[in-house]
């Protein structure tokens, strides 16, 4: 069913019905705005992060006034697609929401007749969205990919990301529903939101300040996919991958954690995303925080910018 979303006109939602999981009734959700320049030049669907979900509005702002029809998906178990017998953004293996990602695409594709699809993903997202295209080979996902602040791979010193992610690994195996302990700063929900120092709503029962606990089978499987990543992945189309020019470790809120990344490091990124395909743009941000398109309003600008001006490139390498 199709209905008025939470974002309000012209904003719709249609709930999307899956195979029950290990936690019972699953759904995903897709929200879409039309273009706003008459007969679309194509699709977009965008796919959000952790602790995350589609209220980025200056995103379909952008979207719609290039002339693309404009769809963001919420996965399941996030934000719209939350129920309440649900663990909050959990899974056992990300492969999981490659079903909802497959059920997106076939509602752009087959049933409304885009013929070019663009997709855009934030952190999270987009190592789900990459490791989704590269287990499609031969059926091509899309004509370009944009990733803002990919996580492809875990923040913090070699010991961590090598003995820790493999006491990790047998934690996740054991007690896949066990809480990792950690520090967590709400800096980067504040440098967000317009009740504090940021300019967007949204709810925080979908996002909270300090983000949903962080559970070891999920961190497992998000630590097998990066892996995967360092190998060497195609995602079988020209990729934009997008960060802050500078990373910062804030345990409260400052100007400086409203002007870099608090969340993961940008050398990381910058490091790994060689590995994503063939065709790999890298752009650092100057002033961009953990979402790039959610920094304050002169620094999305020149990351619009860059986009627009990447697009006919990489739309003319696929044709």
């Amino acid at each position: 069913m199709i209905a008025t979303d939470v974002l309000g006109p012209p904003y719709t939602r249609e709930t999307i019905s899956q195979p029950d999981d290990y936690e019972g009734t699953v759904v995903a959700t897709l929200v879409h705005r039309p273009s706003s320049r008459g007969r679309p030049v194509g699709a977009v669907l965008h796919i959000h992060g952790y602790c995350d979900y589609f209220f980025q509005t200056a995103l379909g702002d952008f979207y719609t006034g290039l002339g693309y029809d404009f769809y963001a998906l919420d996965l399941r178990k996030y934000g719209r697609s939350l129920l309440p017998h649900q663990t909050p953004n959990f899974c056992l293996d990300l492969g999981e929401y490659f079903p909802d990602l497959e059920a997106a695409l076939e509602r752009i594709q087959v049933r409304d007749g885009h013929r070019r699809l663009l997709v855009t993903a934030h952190s999270t997202g987009a190592l789900i969205v990459a490791l989704w295209a590269d287990q499609r080979p031969g059926q091509r996902v899309a004509d370009a990919f944009v990733f803002n602040s990919a996580w492809l791979d875990l923040p913090g010193s070699f010991l961590l990301r090598t003995v820790g992610t493999e006491a990790l690994n047998r934690l996740g195996q054991r007690r896949p529903w066990a809480v990792v302990p950690r520090a967590v700063s709400g800096a980067y929900g504040e440098a967000l939101h317009a009740d504090h120092q940021g300019e967007w709503t949204f709810d925080w029962a979908w996002k909270p300040r300090e983000s949903f606990p962080i559970r070891a089978g999920w961190l497992r499987t998000v630590r097998i996919g990066q892996r995967k990543v360092h190998q060497g992945i195609d995602v079988g189309a020209p990729v934009l991958s997008m960060c802050s020019a500078a990373s910062l470790s804030a345990p409260e809120w400052s100007e400086a954690a409203g002007r870099a990344d608090t969340v993961l490091d940008v050398k990381q990124i910058v490091k790994w995303s060689t590995q994503l395909g063939r065709d790999v743009t890298i752009l650092r941000v100057d002033g961009a925080m953990h979402d790039v398109l959610c920094s304050s309003k002169d620094v999305r600008a020149v990351a619009f910018e860059a986009i627009e001006r990447w697009l006919p490139y990489a739309l003319r390498s696929t044709n």
